[in-house]
């Protein structure tokens, strides 16, 4: 038996729901069918649908404790493929503050209550009993992994384990969205297009957020990069005719930190769009 399906199956009797992780760490995509939400939704997401799919195709949401799932035909290719197992911690009450390098594990020592521990490549995973919303980047080489996100199994650790405390829910809460970002976020020159801008219908714009703030929301991994990437197709379309509004502006950074982004990344995000743009 292939050694990840043989760990995932030792963790899901003891109610650990898993997933097969594929080179670098991350989820497996979605299968052709479900690319693009074309199936209608996903399982156990915020906004549930009618997927039934079979294969491990919805990130953290796929994660499962079902035995029968973990070695259907439909997961084995991807446990063949796969490089480490993974687990939804906020599945089994668990929240992993993920410590990326020395300094980040110096300033956890100094700052919150000790709890097992796990070592990693490069740092630690401290886990705390309780759930929570999951962030990204809530400090330098730190992230919260709980609820709708996934981690790496890399054993059980060692120590006793701590109730969630304060300090790590407060790390969770963001500063309110940024409406606009840089000074010279919005004020392109309209005469940029003649004076004409041609997205003034109000459907047409509004559409476009949306897309922006749905591919944002639907983010499984490299979130900073799908943000950077969501603000820098927004601006190549609206931002040399004058169209987009702090309401806009406000959106796009909302489902951002929504995913773990500080205020702090979405207006380096925005800037450095800009700039590419020459805006």
């Amino acid at each position: 038996m292939n050694a990840h399906l043989g760990t995932a199956l030792r963790l899901a009797p003891r109610g650990v729901p898993v997933l097969p992780l594929r080179a670098g760490k991350v989820p497996f995509g979605n299968c052709p069918d479900c690319r693009d939400n074309a199936c209608g939704g996903r399982p156990n997401m915020k906004s549930p649908g009618p997927c039934q799919c079979p294969h491990v195709c919805h990130a953290w949401a796929a994660a499962t404790t079902d035995p029968t799932v973990i070695a259907s035909p439909a997961w084995g290719d991807a446990w063949r493929q796969a490089v480490c197992v993974g687990y939804h911690p906020g599945g089994v009450g668990l929240t992993v503050v993920d410590l990326d390098h020395t300094d980040a594990m110096a300033w956890a020592r100094e700052t919150l209550p000790a709890t097992r521990t796990v070592p990693t490549t490069r740092g630690e995973h401290w886990l705390y009993s309780g759930a929570m919303r999951s962030a990204n980047g809530v400090r330098d080489g730190v992230d919260i992994k709980s609820s709708m996100s996934y981690a790496r199994w890399l054993g059980p650790g060692t120590g006793t384990m701590t109730q969630l405390p304060d300090a790590v829910r407060a790390l969770a809460v963001k500063d309110p969205p940024t409406a606009r970002p840089a000074p010279h976020a919005i004020t392109v020159p309209a005469q940029a297009r003649g004076g004409n801008c041609p997205h003034r219908v109000p459907a047409y714009l509004d559409r476009g957020i949306s897309m922006a703030e749905q591919r944002i929301t639907e983010a499984t991994c490299a979130v900073h990069a799908t943000v950077y990437r969501t603000f820098l197709a927004v601006l190549s379309a609206h931002g040399r005719c004058g169209c987009l509004t702090d309401t806009h502006i406000t959106r796009l950074f909302t489902a951002a930190q929504t995913k773990g982004e500080t205020a702090r990344h979405c207006t380096d995000a925005w800037t450095n769009a800009l700039t590419r743009l020459g805006l």
